[in-house]
């Protein structure tokens, strides 16, 4: 089913159309269409090599798009930098952690919110006595449900905490779009539950696109699917429609039960 098709009546935060990526004579994403809205969680699915993170950097600006168009709330962002797409509300998470090890939680966010702070820097300011920029910072570590480990050195804490500092530093520079780039990668059953509540308590709030490998976290997440093979879209649809297509089985080995 085309994405234009689908039956959703959320603000449409990102479109993208017909997008492409080469690198040399391949095409890792070949004319991908899409639409992110307000309120709605759009999973981005496939097999290893499929696209699915260069669409990603493709969204965030962290890859220039060979071809195509991709508008952020009507705006045309094909060739805005990543920072300004951040500027503008675009969040986006990476594979790899990616915090500052060496500081506390809260100060990971407070960096993060203060890069959004409308004003010159003062040098010889304590940043930490902005109430400003730490309530912000306050605001996404509970949102991200850790609070409670806002003066923990962000090295001692777990994976998975870990992976929710990086999100609540997203949030910190207050994002309408985020860029979930499996999150849930590495973590145990306990930490994957624990995400998959904070990511959807920020759907309600937020347009979510979300690349994850865990088919039951997706499953559970997701209101659209976009099933990606060879760089190309294979279809996408709501996700009993996506579990029962058959091409999306074989494109997963045959595997019936990687879809349940």
């Amino acid at each position: 089913m085309p994405f234009s098709e689908l039956q959703m009546t959320g603000e449409v935060i990102l479109e993208a159309r017909a997008l492409r990526k080469n690198f040399g004579g391949l095409a890792a994403v070949d004319d991908v269409s899409l639409e992110v809205q307000r309120g709605v969680l759009h999973a981005v699915i496939g097999p290893n090599g499929a696209g699915k993170t260069t669409l990603i950097n493709l969204l965030s600006g962290d890859f220039l798009a060979n071809s195509g168009t991709i508008f952020y709330r009507g705006h045309d962002i094909t060739r805005l930098a990543p920072e300004k797409r951040s500027r503008m509300g675009v969040g986006r998470s990476y594979q790899k952690t990616n915090v500052f090890l060496g500081f506390t939680a809260l100060e990971n966010c407070r960096l993060a919110a203060q890069s959004r702070a409308p004003r010159p820097l003062h040098w010889w300011r304590d940043a930490m006595a902005d109430k400003a920029q730490i309530e912000k910072a306050r605001g996404a570590l509970a949102a991200a449900e850790l609070i409670q480990r806002c003066d923990e050195i962000a090295s001692t804490l777990s994976h998975g905490e870990q992976r929710q500092l990086e999100i609540a530093m997203c949030l910190a520079t207050e994002p309408e779009l985020l860029l979930l780039d499996e999150p849930l990668a590495g973590m145990g059953a306990e930490e994957s539950q624990r995400m998959i509540a904070v990511i959807a308590r920020l759907t309600a709030t937020h347009a979510v696109l979300l690349v994850e490998h865990d088919m039951d976290a997706v499953f559970q997440l997701a209101n659209v699917l976009t099933v990606m093979v060879n760089g190309k879209v294979l279809v996408t649809g709501a996700p009993d429609e996506i579990r029962a297509n058959r091409e999306v089985q074989n494109a997963y080995l045959g595997a019936a039960d990687s879809l349940r």
